[in-house]
């Protein structure tokens, strides 16, 4: 933009200035002209070389600064290398990780999963710096919203976080249910963390009469957003929000109240819509509800849909994950249903980006469907559970803690620290 503005400013004056008829005026104003020239040309460099985070659809590409010079990367993309270091955590020094994602309390003996790290192609991705990530936020209020994943990635965090500072637990003092909304304090850094459950984004409730269960048919209101976390998160700062796979499941789709169509609902004279449908139209609510609530001012990133990996059958047919290290990129390839899956939340989150920056709101994505798509041997598979559960399916969906997962909560320090040095929006939000 400075650069267009620099443009059309020296053309107009240099042009009034050359066309005037009095030789001296135009000698005296040469010199003038050429110190212009070098004042534009050295604010168009800076210009081009001050960093920061550009938009999605300029593929996430940051600017690095060093003391030297500043160079373009694209953290998301890059390469799985061996890494020797310990992980962050382990299961004896963060006692947060749930039983379904402590697969070194449940006896998974290969380690290789552990010894991996991200590695740009331009860049290096710093270690997650737990004291670093806490004065970023020192006074503000992070919630993560979607479905399990989501909290996976939340529990990532507090792992990290609780390694340099403690925590208080107090889910209680905001709701009754404290299994799916949960909160917690730093007051080292009057900094809270949340997590606020909505698989759907949307209203949904069971259709079968006979109740929930792993794969009873839902209703899905697509154009009505759930109020268990849209009524929540005005009081936050940072949203990061996340979901995918409980839309491959038996839904039924209605709008305005209306049944419009299903996915995999196997009933006659309901049109069979497939899951993208259902998965459009509930990032667009959720997305529209984040750029029209009048209070809410806050950060938002999409952390983009997480892929299974389960082998030998489905996740209900003996599926399994048993890979201990990562696919590289030629047996893997991002294409297929996941790829459909991942444009659809990205096509999405493009308009709301968009539609958010003409009300001054920032939305950032944490672009890492590929990125864990090389990551099979992540998962907790049959490892991960406890004991007293009556387990009859492997865990192909979820990560192992520590693990994989850790590396998107490097990516979110990463983007938080970039911006909170970049952006005057953002500098007043941090």
């Amino acid at each position: 933009m400075k650069f267009q503005q620099a443009n059309e400013f020296f053309n107009g004056k240099y042009q009034t200035t050359t066309t005037r008829k009095k030789t001296t005026k135009s000698v005296v104003l040469i010199p003038f002209t050429l110190l212009l020239i070098m004042v534009l040309l050295t604010l168009m460099k800076n210009t081009n070389e001050s960093p920061m985070l550009s938009s999605i659809s300029n593929m996430n590409i940051t600017k690095t600064e060093t003391n030297t010079n500043t160079k373009t990367c694209d953290i998301f993309s890059g390469n799985w290398i061996p890494y020797l270091e310990e992980p962050y955590y382990n299961n004896e020094t963060c006692n947060l990780i749930t039983d379904q994602q402590n697969c070194l309390k449940f006896g998974r003996d290969d380690k290789e999963y552990l010894h991996w790290r991200w590695k740009p192609n331009e860049c290096d991705l710093p270690l997650f710096n737990a004291t670093q990530f806490l004065k970023l936020v020192r006074g503000k209020k992070i919630a993560f919203v979607g479905d399990s994943v989501g909290r996976n990635h939340m529990q990532s965090l507090l792992c990290l976080l609780s390694q340099v500072s403690q925590y208080e637990d107090i889910s209680h003092k905001y709701t009754s249910d404290v299994i799916y909304f949960r909160r917690y304090f730093f007051a080292d850094y009057n900094f809270t963390l949340g997590n606020l459950w909505s698989p759907y984004f949307v209203r949904s409730i069971d259709a079968d009469p006979n109740g929930h269960s792993y794969d009873s048919i839902m209703k899905l209101y697509v154009d009505e957003v759930d109020e268990a976390w849209s009524s929540k998160v005005e009081n936050f700062d940072i949203i990061i929000i996340s979901a995918g796979h409980w839309f491959f499941r038996p839904l039924l789709y209605y709008e305005k109240g209306q049944l419009v169509g299903c996915n995999k609902c196997g009933m006659e004279n309901v049109t069979e819509l497939g899951h993208y449908y259902g998965y459009k139209m509930a990032f667009r609510t959720a997305f529209r509800t984040l750029t029209n609530l009048e209070n809410y001012k806050g950060v938002t990133f999409l952390r983009t849909f997480s892929p299974s990996h389960f082998e030998n059958g489905d996740w209900n047919k003996g599926g399994n994950c048993v890979r201990t290290k990562p696919f590289d990129k030629e047996e893997m390839k991002l294409d297929g249903y996941i790829k459909e899956t991942y444009l659809t939340q990205v096509n999405e989150f493009n308009v709301a980006q968009e539609e958010g920056s003409k009300k001054g709101l920032k939305f950032f994505m944490i672009n890492t469907t590929e990125i864990m798509l090389w990551r099979p041997d992540g998962h907790p598979n049959n490892y991960g559970h406890s004991k007293e559960q009556n387990v009859t399916f492997n865990d192909c969906v979820h990560w192992c803690l520590p693990g994989p997962v850790d590396t998107w909560n490097e990516f979110l320090l990463y983007m938080l620290n970039v911006e909170s040095h970049t952006s005057s929006k953002l500098e007043s939000v941090f």
